[in-house]
C-alpha cells in the first residue's frame, strides 16, 4: 500500500479506499509531534523549583543587595493599617540599612554588632545588641551567612497565587516573630510576610533590586546627631 501522489496530507487505509480528512491527519500528526518537541524543550518534564529551592538559591552567592520597598503593616484586630516605603541596602553578613522615607523619615542601620534606629522627626538615636535585635527576624535571615536551619523551621506553603512560598518559623521560642512567608517570583524576591507574637501583620513587597551592587562602607554606619538625644537600649 502506498501514498496517492495527490494526498499529500490525507491518504488511504487498508483496502477500503476511505480518505482521511486533511485536517484529521494535521490533528493526529500534531498529537505525535508537540509532545516530542516539548521532551526537548529547557526543564521540560523537570519539577518546578520549590519555594525553599528559590530560597536557598538566591541566597547562595548573595554578597550585597539593593531594593525599593513598600511594607504595609496591619494591625491584629484588622482595623488599622500603616504604609511605608523606602530602600534597603545589605551587606552579608551583618549589615544592612533600612531607611524610610514615608510616613515618618528613619534609618535602621546593623554593624555587625549593634542595631541602631535613627528617628529623623524626633532627632533621637536608639540601639541595641544586634543578636537580641534581630532573633528570628526577616533582617536575621537576609543578612546572615549561616545556614537557615540554624535560626529556622522550614515549612511549605502554597496559596496558589502564581508565587513560588515557602514558611520559616523562629527556633526561638522568646522570638516576637511567629513567621515568616517568602515569595518568589521565578527567581526574584517579591514579597515577605511577616506575623508577629501580637498577630500584627506586616507585608513587604519589594519593587526594583539590583544583586551584589557595590556599596559604600558608610551606609552601615551611624553618626550621632549634634545635639540629639542618644539611647542605649538593654
Amino acid at each position: 500500500m502506498g501514498l496517492r501522489a495527490d494526498d499529500r496530507v490525507g491518504f488511504r487505509l487498508g483496502g477500503q479506499g476511505h480518505q482521511v480528512p486533511k485536517s484529521h491527519s494535521w490533528l493526529a500528526l500534531m498529537v505525535l509531534i508537540v509532545p516530542l518537541i516539548l521532551l526537548f524543550l529547557p526543564g521540560f518534564g523537570q519539577a518546578a523549583p520549590s519555594g525553599e529551592e528559590r530560597l536557598r538559591g538566591y541566597l547562595k552567592g548573595l554578597d550585597t543587595l539593593s531594593a525599593e520597598f513598600q511594607q504595609y503593616t496591619l494591625s491584629a484586630d484588622g482595623g488599622r493599617m500603616i504604609e511605608s516605603e523606602g530602600t534597603l541596602y545589605l551587606q552579608r553578613p551583618g549589615r544592612f540599612r533600612w531607611e524610610y522615607r514615608a510616613p515618618l523619615e528613619q534609618v535602621i542601620v546593623a554593624d555587625g554588632s549593634r542595631v541602631w534606629l535613627h528617628d529623623i522627626e524626633l532627632d533621637q538615636i536608639s540601639h541595641q545588641s544586634q543578636a537580641s535585635a534581630l532573633d528570628g527576624t526577616p533582617a536575621q535571615l537576609l543578612a546572615s551567612d549561616e545556614p537557615i536551619e540554624t535560626h529556622f523551621q522550614i515549612l511549605a506553603w502554597d496559596p496558589g497565587d502564581g508565587r513560588d512560598w515557602v514558611e520559616l518559623q523562629p527556633r526561638d521560642p522568646e522570638s516576637q516573630v511567629t513567621r515568616i512567608r517568602i515569595g518568589f517570583i521565578g527567581a526574584d524576591l517579591d514579597t515577605l510576610l511577616m506575623e508577629d507574637s501580637f498577630g500584627q501583620l506586616t507585608r513587604f513587597s519589594f519593587l526594583t533590586s539590583k544583586r551584589n551592587p557595590k556599596l559604600d562602607a558608610k551606609l552601615f554606619k551611624m553618626e550621632q546627631p549634634i545635639g540629639g538625644d542618644f539611647l542605649e537600649l538593654r
